[in-house]
């Protein structure tokens, strides 16, 4: 398959996963969860078959406790703190899991964050797809992932490609619309400067 877009560190392709998966050594994925959470997102993939024997971590990995092995090597993101925010677990999550097979115990991480891009958002934050992870919250799944290359089959805006390559991190990405395939090599292609000191 061509990809469609290259650097020395990122590779993106269009297309579907579940249709075609390069070499990789390591996943690292935010897929569809089957909850019914926009038209998109209505069926759940074979997470299990399309990570293989390789190691892993998925974002949402509590969608898929029936699909995946036992592991206590959970990511726990706190995206909301306790006081000062609207909490209905029915409204809102306010962590987000992601089931992974890395070893040791599970790990956590606060990170404020308003979700995807909502009605009469009046944040000045930039959301690129709806259910972008932040930078910050890929940097340190990478940090704490296997050495190798990262695959993300569920690539979106590439959050998870933009993190590998800031951490000098080969990764490759995979995602069955275009649009988000030209938003996530317009962020490869962005270099990040060093200051001068």
């Amino acid at each position: 398959m061509t990809p469609y877009y290259s650097d020395d560190l990122v590779t993106i392709y269009h297309g579907d996963c579940r249709e075609w998966m390069p070499e990789a050594d390591v996943i690292m994925t935010d897929p569809p969860y089957g909850i019914g959470w926009a038209d998109w997102d209505h069926e759940r993939p074979d997470i299990a078959s399309i990570i293989g024997s390789r190691p892993a971590l998925v974002w949402g990995g509590n969608y898929y406790a029936d699909q995946l092995p036992v592991s206590e090597s959970w990511f726990i993101w706190v995206k909301r703190p306790v006081v000062g925010f609207d909490n209905d677990p029915r409204t809102y999550a306010t962590v987000e899991m992601a089931w992974s097979d890395f070893g040791g115990k599970p790990r956590i991480r606060n990170h404020v964050w308003d979700g995807g891009k909502r009605a009469g958002d009046s944040s000045n934050r930039k959301f690129l797809h709806p259910t972008q992870k932040p930078l910050e919250i890929m940097r340190w799944c990478v940090s704490e992932s296997p050495k190798g290359t990262i695959l993300d089959p569920f690539m979106g805006s590439g959050t998870t490609l933009r993190a590998a390559k800031d951490l000098g991190r080969r990764a490759i990405g995979i995602e069955i619309e275009e649009r988000y395939c030209e938003i996530a090599a317009q962020r490869c292609r962005q270099e990040v400067l060093g200051l001068a000191g």
